[in-house]
């Protein structure tokens, strides 16, 4: 018994001697641990600021969306419910759960994630005042408890619930419960109705999932909010035979975060969409204080905008759409581009989302593959027209023939067949590539890849794809991917800069060479109107079939830019006093027009001279009928891949119902199979003869 006894007394001092030690800790604690007189920056509605590239100048500030309003203006059940989903012991507890503190000790000491239970103290106190940081440690946590014993002690329970309805993030960028009501269901927080608090009160677990669930996320969001409504039963907030009579609530369509108009809303678009794809939510982006540097230049962005302003006649029609991108060749910056007519009236990006074909601007592809493959600019391919693949006719632009033309002179006088021909004979595949190889994605290329029409570019492409690729020859065969962000610095003031380490795709021998076939298409070939007369350019004009877009694309040893029009409807665009348009036009007076703008002071810099080609070699030869160029059954021709209308044609702006109930089909005379012819149309003027001694007697100017 003895040593029972003894052991019991030891036990018991060990015990009282560490609950003495355990209040004395408590005790010093308590005393060093005061309510912080300051809050939060992000608890007062600090948002992030958007800057041009310089980083300097403001494009925005994106602010936190917040209105406070007093808890006597939430209805009663909305209050309940919130706290039916966050703390049934609100009114009763002191601040603090034991249980959910344990919970998160041990969740903290163990690393395993397990339901906290933090109290609506306990919340407000970690989201409002300044001095709490957001890491799992033991002291925070004992921080945190320590300041909401203290809070409850000297704040009402109204006070407490007012703050954190005012505070707590409810998704969709709204802050507080009245922004919340109003960004998902278009009401005052006054209006709320008990199942509208309850989804509300759902939301708070699970911000961004139930922002605007669908699939599997929506059947999570409709479990959470039939346990809130128990819940709220089982506190006295709603009876049963209510809560029975209640339904899931209807969300309105969240309204766009961007509500700026002309071109700032399209920026803005841009950077949201490519933080998100850098790992960046929308809460950090509307709660983080993110100061974010772009690539946009707003000189450029103006000159763009204006450059489409002055060139386009009055009396355009409202469906013509046309998009302009221009990028650094020598980082993959986009520093300007032209989305649109006006942000607030369409979202649609001209320049971004719009996908048209890129007619024979894509031919510039098929120039750099035969280059790359080893063939010289001397080459020659078959000039006249109509090539026959596999029994089926493939024009040139008004049936014209140009007879046996090298690779200068089929780029600079957009000759189809030529480059029919140069696909037949260096394989579609190696096309593919080099298109991919410029960032052409491989899924817009995968539908035409094996179609005899190919090189024609009969596949899609966007504005930013297209000045991002033929960036590429400018910078002399290394490749930069287009982005809009040059920089992220967070609140700590630690800046995340965008990669723009560039990766070698081309020889610098079959940059030089495509260079200068392309120079040709501007000096003397279907591209003169956007020719620059204080400095170089090589680009390549574009035109589809019955003009559905028209396309230049070109580019200066520092800038490279894509212009493109089409319509929403994928009808011809006609300009009243133009016609039908083609590459040519237009679309290289906008060209031109925004870059004389963006040129101007910068100095004149040379592209570099060909490697295979010599300038004597310009002449031509007419082969005889019986030399027919045909490509047989018995020959490696892959069949063209059809097209049907509508399939990867142009892609517009989506609108009530999508795409028109039907799409224009191509018009006659199209290409092999049912492939949607690309074309050229003849130049209102004739450009300069490649021999003024002996001009070929076949018609020049095609685009």
């Amino acid at each position: 018994m003895w040593p029972r006894r003894r052991f019991l007394r030891i036990a018991l001092i060990g015990f009282g001697a560490a609950a003495v030690a355990a209040i004395g800790a408590f005790a010093v604690i308590w005393v060093l641990t005061p309510i912080p007189d300051t809050t939060q920056e992000l608890a007062t509605a600090q948002g992030s600021v958007i800057y041009y590239r310089d980083g300097k100048t403001v494009l925005a500030n994106r602010g936190v969306d917040r209105k406070n309003v007093p808890l006597s203006e939430v209805p009663k059940v909305v209050r309940e419910a919130v706290i039916a989903a966050e703390n049934r012991t609100f009114y009763q507890d002191q601040g603090v759960s034991l249980s959910g503190t344990a919970r998160a000790m041990w969740s903290t000491l163990t690393g395993n994630q397990i339901q906290g239970g933090s109290t609506i103290t306990q919340q407000l106190v970690r989201n409002y005042y300044s001095g709490l940081s957001q890491e799992r440690s033991i002291m925070r946590k004992l921080k945190e408890i320590m300041i909401s014993l203290k809070v409850d002690r000297s704040k009402s329970k109204d006070w407490v619930l007012e703050q954190y309805l005012n505070t707590i993030y409810f998704g969709r960028g709204a802050h507080g419960i009245q922004a919340a009501a109003q960004a998902y269901f278009r009401v005052d927080v006054g209006r709320l109705t008990p199942a509208q608090g309850a989804y509300l009160a759902a939301v708070i677990q699970q911000p961004s999932n139930f922002a605007n669930p669908t699939g599997a996320m929506l059947t999570a969001a409709q479990a959470r909010w039939k346990s809130v409504v128990d819940g709220m039963v089982k506190i006295g907030a709603v009876t049963p035979a209510q809560a029975a009579q209640m339904t899931f609530p209807e969300l309105k369509k969240q309204k766009k975060p961007l509500s700026l108009s002309g071109q700032n809303g399209y920026m803005l678009a841009q950077v949201v969409g490519e933080l998100n794809r850098m790992g960046y939510s929308d809460e950090d982006i509307f709660q983080d204080g993110l100061k974010v540097t772009t690539t946009f230049d707003k000189k450029l962005m103006t000159a763009a905008s204006d450059a489409v302003a002055d060139v386009l006649p009055e009396g355009t029609p409202k469906k013509v759409r046309a998009g302009l991108a221009a990028v650094d060749p020598g980082n993959g910056e986009v520093v300007a581009f032209y989305g649109g007519r006006d942000y607030a009236q369409s979202e649609w990006n001209s320049a971004f989302d719009a996908k048209v074909q890129a007619g024979s601007t894509f031919k510039a592809y098929a120039l750099a593959a035969a280059l790359q493959d080893g063939v010289p600019l001397t080459q020659r391919y078959y000039g006249n027209s109509p090539m026959y693949v596999n029994g089926a006719a493939i024009p040139n632009s008004g049936g014209s023939s140009y007879g046996s033309v090298n690779m200068v002179q089929a780029t600079q006088y957009s000759v189809n067949t030529a480059f029919v021909d140069l696909g037949q004979q260096i394989g579609l595949d190696k096309i593919a590539a080099a298109a991919e190889a410029a960032g052409i994605p491989a899924d817009q290329l995968a539908q035409h890849r094996k179609a005899a029409t190919f090189p024609l570019g009969v596949a899609s492409v966007s504005a930013v794809q297209q000045a991002g690729a033929y960036a590429t020859f400018a910078a002399g065969g290394v490749h930069h991917d287009p982005h809009v962000i040059r920089s992220v610095t967070d609140a700590s003031g630690k800046t995340r800069k965008t990669d723009t380490t560039g990766r070698r795709v081309f020889t610098e021998d079959t940059a030089a060479d495509a260079t200068y076939a392309m120079e040709q298409v501007v000096t003397s070939g279907t591209g003169t109107g956007a020719r620059l007369y204080d400095r170089p350019v090589a680009g390549k004009t574009g035109t589809t079939d019955a003009s559905a877009a028209v396309w230049f694309t070109g580019y200066t040893p520092q800038l490279s830019v894509a212009v493109d029009m089409f319509r929403d409807d994928n009808l011809p665009v006609t300009i009243p006093g133009y016609g039908e348009l083609y590459g040519g036009t237009l679309p290289a007076q906008i060209w031109k027009a925004f870059m004389t703008t963006a040129m101007e002071g910068k100095p004149v810099k040379e592209f570099p001279d060909p490697v295979t080609y010599y300038r004597w070699d310009n002449d031509y030869y007419r082969p005889t009928d019986d030399e027919e160029r045909e490509y047989g059954s018995d020959e490696p021709s892959p069949d063209p891949t059809p097209t049907a209308p509508g399939d990867d044609w142009n892609t517009p702006p989506p609108g009530d119902g999508g795409r028109p109930e039907t799409t224009p089909p191509p018009s006659d005379g199209g290409g092999p199979n049912g492939e949607p012819p690309v074309t050229e149309q003849p130049d209102n003027q004739q450009p300069d003869l490649p021999d003024e001694n002996n001009p070929p007697d076949v018609p020049v100017g095609t685009r």
